[in-house]
């Protein structure tokens, strides 16, 4: 997925819910509102789906929500499955990326945005420069964006719509006039926007 370059508004159709990897573009002008069967031969669904089918498309929609291939969304499957809840400690782990951090901020409106932003260079973590977008944030990090940056258009709309929406979560603290964002505990489930069922991801790999 980090690699898919085809059109994803089909990986949307294809998972049936809106994946928003265009950011504030899938609420306005959403392909499966027009569309809503899945690509392919009419989109029509043949037969029930099995048990196993089932949980392949959740973990698939959640690699897409992510943006990652499957090797390195193994290794944090990997990592969450020593925890006693490996479900929601998946989903911790997953919303503490760095790239992610950088998206809940406000910062950019979707999680390929908040990569490239990541990726070249543009973010401090503890007064550090860093560009790994998935470096796991960890309770007191403070990831503050170059001051570069508020002068960028896609950042200033992107601040506004996080203004105007409300919808950072409660586990940072966000200061607007440094551009910064300070990590006071770990997610709560009811944080973390991603619309899945992790036991059923769960289940999957515990095959």
């Amino acid at each position: 997925m980090a690699n898919y370059s085809g059109p994803v508004c089909k990986l949307c159709r294809r998972e049936q819910t809106k994946l928003f990897l265009k950011g504030d573009k899938c609420h306005t002008r959403c392909v499966l509102d027009k569309r809503p069967t899945k690509p392919g031969m009419a989109g029509v669904q043949r037969g029930k789906m099995s048990a196993y089918a089932v949980r392949l498309r959740e973990k698939q929609k959640l690699r897409r929500f992510v943006l990652m291939t499957e090797k390195p969304f193994r290794r944090w499957v990997d990592q969450a499955s020593k925890a006693a809840n490996s479900g929601a400690e998946l989903l911790a782990l997953l919303e503490m990326r760095l790239d992610n951090v950088v998206r809940r901020m406000g910062i950019a409106s979707s999680l390929k945005t908040a990569r490239q932003i990541v990726s070249h260079g543009h973010i401090k973590v503890n007064g550090r420069w860093l560009n790994i977008p998935s470096y796991r944030c960890r309770v007191g990090d403070v990831v503050a964006v170059d001051p570069k940056l508020k002068e960028n258009v896609g950042v200033k709309l992107s601040l506004e719509t996080a203004q105007r929406l409300n919808n950072r979560p409660n586990y940072m603290e966000f200061d607007p006039a440094a551009l910064s964002a300070k990590v006071i505990r770990l997610p709560e489930r009811s944080e973390i926007s991603l619309p899945v069922s992790e036991q059923l991801i769960v289940e999957y790999y515990s095959r």
